[in-house]
């Protein structure tokens, strides 16, 4: 029980990060109809940035709280110098333009930091364990989940119940008609893409304690962030939060159980390996039967 509450929490929290890159990508996606191969770009800068101030400063809050203002401005000048050039252009331009910031990003990441990665240091009151009905539980983890889960309520607050967020759904049902009422959709489509920069800041920071900071390390997450809002749905925060947990639970307790179950078949280095293998396949078959059965996604936003 005790494996398994451990494991499970690390599936919520791998969830709730996914869900922090998923949201910005999936609003991008959903109101610009814009690709963008390099939101693990700033996921990436979230975690350099706060390791670098949490190292030179000795605290990890302090560097957290530098790292998303400039999370914020590093994707309001991606959007005003690349992004907006493209909102016109075909997906393939989109795709092309966003990969070459990856390439660019790392490499300056690596002029800036050097090859090696950081390790970020935590304080006290966040590196010991919490005892919850007899089992124990890193403090760390809970902070992520309980960060995460207040930014996602914020967000989805933001969206459904604020003039901002009928403004943002405004100009992604229609566009013309948004900006012939007076709605600036240059300025929202900006704030859009920073909000969603900013997000993916924020896991970065989350996740640099547990992994560290490194160079590409957004890259590979960005292509678990882009199955979930294909299995939820484009554009539906909902269907991004519940696709996120779904599979964040489906890779952490595959992994951890999967080689257990194989072993009974299987010689256990062929169990070893084949078990976190066979959780990502599970992961993409999810995505692949969401694509034949509801290729809207499970939770679509609502449409006219």
């Amino acid at each position: 029980m005790i494996l398994f509450a451990n494991q499970l929490l690390n599936g919520v929290q791998l969830g709730l990060i996914l869900f922090l890159l998923a949201a910005g990508l999936s609003l991008v996606f959903g109101i610009m109809d814009f690709i963008n191969l390099a939101h693990g770009v700033f996921y990436m800068i979230g975690a350099y940035i706060c390791a670098t101030v949490a190292i030179a400063l000795d605290s990890f809050v302090v560097g957290m709280l530098i790292a998303l203002p400039a999370t914020l401005a590093a994707g309001f000048i991606a959007e005003w110098l690349i992004a907006r050039h493209f909102y016109k252009r075909d997906h393939l331009d989109q795709v092309l333009a966003t990969f070459g910031l990856v390439l660019c990003a790392d490499t300056a990441v690596k002029y800036l930091w050097g090859p090696e990665g950081l390790s970020v240091p935590l304080p006290a009151w966040l590196s010991g364990q919490i005892a919850l009905g007899g089992i124990t539980l890193p403090s760390y983890r809970l902070f992520i989940v309980i960060v995460a889960a207040l930014v996602a309520i914020a967000l989805w607050q933001v969206i459904t119940r604020t003039r901002v967020g009928m403004m943002v759904r405004a100009s992604a049902s229609n566009e013309e008609m948004a900006r012939a009422l007076g709605i600036e959709t240059r300025m929202v489509f900006a704030l859009v893409f920073a909000i969603g920069a900013v997000l993916a800041g924020i896991g970065g920071i989350m996740v640099a304690p547990i992994t560290g900071a490194s160079i590409g390390m957004g890259n590979q997450i960005v292509i678990l962030a882009l199955v979930v809002i294909i299995i939820g749905g484009i554009g539906s925060i909902i269907g991004a939060f519940i696709a996120s947990l779904g599979v964040g639970l489906i890779d952490t307790l595959g992994r951890a159980y999967l080689p257990s179950l194989l072993n009974a078949v299987f010689p256990p280095e062929v169990a070893s390996s084949a078990g976190p293998s066979l959780a990502s396949i599970l992961i993409y078959l999810t995505m692949t039967l969401v694509l034949i059965f509801r290729p809207e996604g499970l939770f679509p936003p609502a449409s006219r």
